[in-house]
């Protein structure tokens, strides 16, 4: 088969929904420039259900409704696959991470990991999410435009560093800081780990990786270091950090965690929960100020102890901005979808951005309204920013108690204004979608308060 370009392409599989009749590489490029508005004129043509080709992928089919979508996170875990569309993550998480794993390897370790983040164990945590933002605030400079995101960065760095890793002492915080915050750094902003994410850790021993690997390998003694540090102390017993739960956890067979299997875990909801749920504050301030009766309202409920509009402002951030666009399922065995037969080795994506702007389920769905999600309770299968069914991210409830804290903390001590009139648009990173000029705001103290 010849493209429009000439050149020779594979025979792609038949009965697959419709798709864009543009070249692979016309495709990719209008996925990698403009994503959103590649969907949308895809999915206005095509309706709900299309295939996009895209160079050097198996085909995807991109799926915004709620039906099919809550088909595809009730799947049976041999027939799609969720870990394998994220093994380009294994050189930096690991292989045994809950992120990479599928079927009952996957299901083993999220029971492992479940029981730290119960809804009931966050407010655990809520002090030290306080503390962490009101430290950062005294270094925000004031009254001067500021790419929020940076400060946001610092405080859940801060936050996971503290409940996640359980690390509080100024001599070890500072170490793992600076090596942490530089991995993520790393993987955020340097084209070079871009080889790193196309899957194949043997990539590591290439030259031009050489800084990423040693970045990583100083996260690997730090952290393999911090772990055996906690297995010596008498009171892990007693702790309630995630680190010292994880250790405290085991197996159906009664055997706890490896060492690498924790140092695993611990890095996946560092790379997972870090940049996620600062994009995610930086995107809720940058439409906060473009939005001044919610911004008013938020501030009034905040200064009335009631955190419920801020809430619902979060709801809303992660309807209209979620920080990953869809969610990847790869077809193992032979799966029907909406009249189509899905076959093995066709990735098919419940897409987060189409099925949150469907105006049948929100209407007027371009604008940031968050009395949405005051009116009502997000739905199962059409409000999916964390994905759904047993692959639901396992930080969910963290990060929403997270963002609730901090926003409700910096809206309680600071007044807060845009820098400039103009609304930010997406940019693409390794793992999220941040605002391009990273949520630049106006801080001035609230002296009142």
């Amino acid at each position: 088969m010849i493209d429009r370009v000439g050149a020779y392409q594979e025979e792609l599989p038949a009965g697959l929904p419709p798709a864009s009749d543009a070249p692979r590489a016309r495709q990719t490029a209008r996925w990698m420039g403009r994503p959103l508005t590649f969907l949308k004129a895809l999915q206005k043509q095509h309706g709900d259900v299309f295939t996009i080709h895209l160079l050097h992928e198996d085909p995807w089919v991109m799926v915004s409704e709620p039906e099919l979508i809550k088909q595809i996170f009730r799947a049976p875990a041999d027939v799609l696959h969720a870990g394998e569309p994220k093994q380009i993550l294994e050189p930096i998480v690991g292989p045994s991470s809950v992120l990479l794993l599928d079927e009952e390897r996957h299901m083993r370790q999220r029971k492992l990991l479940l029981p730290p983040f119960h809804g009931d164990r966050m407010t655990r945590y809520e002090q030290t999410m306080r503390e962490a933002a009101a430290a950062e605030l005294r270094r925000w400079p004031m009254g001067v435009p500021v790419p929020s995101a940076q400060h946001m960065g610092a405080i859940t760095l801060e936050v996971i560093l503290r409940a996640v890793f359980g690390v509080s002492e100024r001599e070890r915080l500072e170490p793992l800081r600076e090596v942490l915050g530089g991995l993520l750094d790393l993987t955020a902003e340097d084209a070079r780990v871009v080889l790193v994410a196309l899957g194949d850790p043997q990539r590591l021993v290439d030259d031009r990786l050489a800084a990423f690997r040693e970045v990583l390998d100083h996260t690997d003694r730090l952290v393999l270091a911090e772990i055996a540090r906690r297995r010596r102390q008498p009171d892990v017993e007693r702790r309630e950090d995630v680190m010292s739960l994880l250790l405290q956890a085991r197996h159906e067979d009664g055997s706890p965690i490896s060492d690498a299997e924790l140092r695993d875990e611990l890095v996946t909801l560092l790379v997972a929960g870090h940049e996620t749920t600062a994009a995610t504050l930086a995107w809720a301030l940058e439409r906060l100020v473009r939005s001044p009766q919610a911004l008013e309202r938020a501030v009034a409920d905040v200064d009335a102890g009631d955190d419920a509009y801020v809430n619902a402002a979060i709801y809303e951030t992660l309807r209209l901005r979620p920080v990953f666009p869809m969610v990847a399922r790869a077809a193992k065995k032979p799966f029907e979808l909406g009249g189509y037969t899905i076959p093995p080795g066709v990735t098919v994506m419940p897409s987060i951005a189409l099925l949150h702007r469907r105006p049948d389920l929100y209407p007027d769905p371009d604008s940031f309204r968050p009395e949405r999600f005051i009116e009502r309770a997000p739905g199962t299968y059409t409000w999916i920013p964390f994905g759904g069914g047993v692959r639901r991210c396992l930080g969910a409830s963290f990060s929403l108690f997270e963002m609730r804290v901090v926003l409700s903390e910096l809206l309680a001590h600071a007044r807060v204004r845009a820098a400039e009139p103009e609304p930010e648009s997406a940019k693409r990173r390794l793992i999220a979608l941040p605002p391009s000029r990273g949520g630049r705001v106006v801080l001035e103290p609230r002296l009142s308060r």
